[in-house]
């Protein structure tokens, strides 16, 4: 067993200070009980918490990670970039950078906006939606996660049609009567919704690949139809890419899926290891905006010059790099290894997975949708997480996120990672 005295005494001091004792829940390790570790080092695919442990870092930061931690490109960006200055809210040469790399990478972004995180982005993303459409209806569906916005905390209601019930205390139910909520991969509750609710909903936001409730694929042909009812509807199609934009791909999971939606939202990557979010589409709908347009939005910290340079360094050595090649041959490795340990030790495993993103689950069933995926086995993935803490392997604390490889990940690291599964699985 690994000590953490140091990261036991710092929780029970930062208990004191910061609700739950963490920044962001997930992070209290409420999933899977005990207490968290602190971090004072990372660097390439490990991470070292304030008692020296060090782990095999699969979470990395969430995914923005995918170059490792503390590529020294970005780095040596953010450190010349800041003496120059931390902040102007004046613009600056680096978010025309930024911007250009953007829309050459997606066809479908012919404008794109600078904002702070991902929630901001799909938030403006929506708001921007209803404007262009003068309509007020949004659909999303169950386990895609777009941000803490008060209309975006909402779970479905009794029937597939209903209007959803906040998610969150302190968000009024009036503010999720125009949100519907329907289960993911589910064709015949779209063209239901869309059926009750005629000329009124002004579009989709959709994970095309939702790694929020773990991982799990859209069916063949499922996004080509949200792309064609939309049309018909004239909704927009929103992508929710914060995850999976240059994660997948350069061009995201539209390009994989061949996809154009009308908006689009970026996060993670964008931004190197610092907080940044993005929202584009297409020309007409952007000019939108304020100041050429009557939709509000702005940002003091809007592409603030670290962070513009930290993604500008992520996103150029992503291209030029053969990354993508890289990431692939590992995520295949990984794969094989984690079905292969379940496998020997007789344990039911769904092991999801595409291009450099995962998760497993512990159950028989396969997983398409939030109600697959509740069918895991939650108990086991609490021993299955601890015991592969214990051999020095840092998964995400809950059964419902996403596992991120990135290209410092070495043979050797998923040798040991597939290892240590072996091991652990034995004794679930």
């Amino acid at each position: 067993m690994m000590s953490r005295v140091k990261s036991e005494q710092l929780f029970a001091e930062a208990l004191k200070y910061i609700p739950g004792g963490v920044n962001s829940p997930v992070r209290a390790f409420r999933g899977v009980g005990g207490t968290p570790f602190f971090v004072n080092k990372a660097k390439g695919s490990k991470v070292w918490d304030i008692d020296g442990n060090e782990h095999i870092d699969y979470v990395g930061t969430w995914g923005p990670a995918i170059l490792g931690h503390a590529h020294p490109k970005i780095i040596k960006a953010v450190q010349q970039t800041a003496e120059q200055g931390t902040s102007f809210g004046i613009p600056n040469p680096l978010e025309v950078t930024m911007a250009k790399l953007v829309c050459d990478a997606l066809p479908s972004v012919q404008k794109v906006r600078m904002c702070n995180s991902g929630t901001e982005a799909c938030m403006s993303a929506i708001r921007l939606a209803r404007g262009f459409t003068k309509r007020d209806k949004i659909i999303k569906f169950d386990g895609c996660y777009h941000g803490h916005a008060d209309s975006l905390l909402v779970k479905a209601g009794s029937g597939a049609l209903t209007f959803g019930h906040p998610d969150s205390a302190g968000v009024p139910a009036a503010f999720t009567q125009h949100t519907i909520v329907l289960p993911y991969n589910d064709v015949d509750a779209v063209k239901a919704a869309f059926e009750a609710n005629k000329d009124q909903i002004a579009g989709i936001i959709i994970e095309p690949v939702p790694g929020n409730a773990g991982l799990y694929l859209p069916r063949p042909g499922y996004l080509e139809f949200l792309r064609t009812i939309t049309k018909e509807h004239g909704a927009l199609l929103i992508f929710d890419e914060v995850m999976t934009g240059f994660r997948l791909s350069v061009g995201g999971a539209q390009k994989i899926y061949g996809i154009t939606p009308d908006l689009s939202t970026f996060g993670k990557i964008i931004g190197g290891g610092l907080p940044v979010g993005a929202f584009g589409g297409r020309t007409e709908i952007m000019d939108y905006l304020a100041p050429l347009g009557p939709v509000y939005q702005a940002g003091t910290l809007s592409g603030n010059p670290l962070a513009m340079a930290a993604g500008i360094a992520n996103l150029e050595e992503l291209q030029s790099s053969g990354a993508y090649c890289a990431l692939d041959e590992r995520a295949e490795q990984l794969e094989a290894g984690m079905k292969g340990a379940a496998k020997a030790a007789n344990i039911p495993v769904q092991f999801n997975s595409i291009g450099s993103m995962f998760c497993g689950y512990f159950t028989e069933k396969p997983v398409h949708n939030l109600a697959d995926a509740m069918t895991s086995d939650r108990e086991r993935f609490k021993k299955y997480f601890h015991g592969m803490l214990n051999e020095g392997i840092y998964f995400a604390p809950s059964q419902f996120e996403a596992g991120f490889i990135s290209t410092a990940h070495t043979a050797a690291d998923i040798d040991k990672t597939v290892q240590a599964a072996a091991k652990v699985m034995k004794t679930l």
